[in-house]
């Protein structure tokens, strides 16, 4: 898992967090399937990496897997994400997604867009979204509807959505004030299929996101994801 660190970013020049939402739409998370020594020494990596601190995210009963999180500035987070010994991790679309790319060895699994209205995205991809849903450790419910792991299954450089379906005070990371953000993705694959995927142009749901896209040698898919951080710039 490499890491490189560059000097801290100008605080003139650095760009603030906004919540740019265009569509409804702006970048939710970043997901990273578990690698062989499993979830919490994989996100203990992470954590080290970033100088953030990791929560517990909870099982996923409909999905068969489990998450840790790094909170992240503006609501967004990176999940940590391995599957359980469980049969809904075979059924589950979200489920076959983890468990194919923990065996392949882990690492980036895929980036998910935040939607205020999935049904469009329904409608334009004809298919329902599915119901999601975790308990924190502490008993809080979490619930949201996410629509397009098939997609991303089968063409990892696609983005899922999700429509949070809970009041933002209790979505993931809300009550932790970190000094994290993503600043850029590394993607291969074609931004033009996205914009097929999304209906819109990618870089609506990444507006203080940079992106570079690359020619996929091999499969396409999130490649490596920029952070700013205190000590300066993580590339992950």
């Amino acid at each position: 898992m490499p890491s490189d660190r560059v000097p801290p970013p100008d605080p003139v020049t650095a760009p603030s967090v906004r919540h740019v939402t265009i569509l409804g739409m702006r970048l939710d998370h970043v997901s990273y399937a578990a690698e062989r020594d499993g979830l919490h020494a994989t996100t203990a990596r992470l954590a080290e990496a970033l100088g953030a601190e990791p929560l517990d995210g909870g099982i996923h009963p409909r999905f068969g897997t489990r998450n840790m999180l790094l909170p992240l500035k503006g609501l967004q987070y990176v999940e940590v994400v391995e599957c359980l010994d469980h049969p809904a991790s075979d059924k589950a679309p979200f489920g076959q997604a983890v468990r194919a790319r923990s065996e392949a060895g882990g690492g980036w699994l895929g980036w998910v867009v935040s939607v205020d209205d999935i049904t469009p995205f329904e409608q334009r991809l004809g298919r329902e979204s599915v119901v999601g849903n975790r308990h924190r450790p502490d008993g809080v419910e979490l619930t949201w509807k996410q629509l397009g792991i098939k997609g991303l299954l089968s063409d990892p450089q696609l983005p899922y959505m999700v429509q949070w379906t809970i009041d933002d005070a209790i979505r993931p990371g809300a009550d932790k004030d970190s000094e994290l953000m993503i600043a850029g993705l590394q993607i291969a694959g074609d931004p033009q299929r996205v914009r097929d995927w999304l209906g819109t142009d990618p870089a609506e749901p990444l507006a203080d996101v940079d992106v570079e896209w690359v020619a996929p040698k091999g499969t396409p898919g999130l490649m490596a994801v920029d952070f700013r951080t205190p000590q300066g710039v993580v590339r992950l």
